[in-house]
């Protein structure tokens, strides 16, 4: 087995499109449209996606506009060379940096937090390549 992609449902598919894609640096890879069941989805990756890495599913139901987000979801990783410049980065771009890029609680891993346009918590943890 292996993990193929996390879904997330957005309430404005271009809004997230954009924030993925212009703000983390995310490729489209592929979208479709569902008219009969009125939803759009979206699948988002970094280096062309599957079979490489996991992609993120962005799933638009026509007629919701915002999602209760509830208390079990978390957030979602990414590994990044260095969190001090992505942050900057996603600042320069618009995004909401909620946490700043530093060393986590109680250890030495630098990590950071950003939001994405529908509130999702997206962490930022620093590796070597």
């Amino acid at each position: 087995m292996r993990l193929l992609h996390t879904m997330l449902r957005v309430g404005d598919l271009e809004r997230s499109i954009a924030f993925y894609t212009e703000v983390l640096g995310m490729q489209l890879l592929r979208r479709s449209e569902n008219p009969e069941y009125r939803y759009s989805l979206a699948f988002l990756g970094f280096d062309g996606g599957n079979p490489g890495q996991a992609e993120i599913e962005l799933t638009h139901n026509w007629d919701t506009r915002e999602y209760d987000m509830g208390t079990a979801y978390g957030h979602i990783a990414l590994g990044v060379p260095d969190a001090y410049a992505a942050c900057e980065a996603i600042k320069t771009r618009g995004g909401n940096v909620t946490r700043e890029a530093g060393p986590v609680k109680g250890g030495s891993t630098v990590i950071a937090f950003v939001t994405d346009p529908d509130g999702y918590k997206i962490e930022l943890i620093q590796r070597d390549a």
